[in-house]
């Protein structure tokens, strides 16, 4: 059954499933350089960016939230992708490579968004878009402790876990800010 979440994921994800096959078009995979470390600090950043513009009610640089939301969505797919390749020396991948590896994760975390809407009952959807950012910043601070930790936990979900939440927390910023 194809619910309005669904939908509306779907439409999110397009966009920014849209926008990082431009930017890999552009600059190519030099975020293949890029440790899982790297890449959480680079989400950090542009989570730490929507809570400050969140209290101060402003924002004096361009980029809007929205599109820092779609930068998380698509740094974290990066994660998972890096994820993916720690075997892999290539470097720079073509678009036509890269492009299967966004969709399969992408994919993969649908599923679990849509296992974990059923089991919630969406209450995101009552949810504070600043509230959300809040979990996100601190599921990358897990994420940081567990890569300081070189990625052991005792009973905690591991870090492609956390990625996969973030891209559903930042997915249902983007859903709110648009309704």
């Amino acid at each position: 059954m194809i619910t309005k979440t669904s939908t509306q994921y779907k439409e999110v994800i397009s966009a920014c499933q849209g926008l990082f096959e431009k930017k890999t078009r552009d600059y190519g995979t030099a975020w293949r350089v890029l440790r899982l470390s790297s890449i959480t600090d680079q989400i950090y950043i542009k989570a730490q960016r929507i809570r400050s513009i969140q209290e101060k009610g402003q924002q004096k640089v361009e980029d809007s939230i929205i599109d820092e939301f779609m930068g998380i969505v698509n740094y974290c797919v990066i994660a998972l992708i890096q994820i993916k390749l720690v075997k892999s020396s290539a470097m720079e991948l073509t678009a036509d490579e890269v492009m299967p590896l966004y969709e399969e994760a992408i994919e993969e975390n649908h599923l679990l968004l849509e296992n974990k809407n059923h089991d919630y009952s969406e209450a995101w959807r009552d949810m504070r878009v600043s509230s959300m950012t809040d979990i996100i910043l601190m599921k990358l601070l897990r994420v940081k402790q567990i890569e300081d930790n070189e990625g052991k936990t005792l009973v905690s979900e591991g870090i492609q876990a956390n990625y996969q939440d973030m891209i559903n927390y930042a997915v249902f910023c983007l859903i709110k800010l648009k309704e």
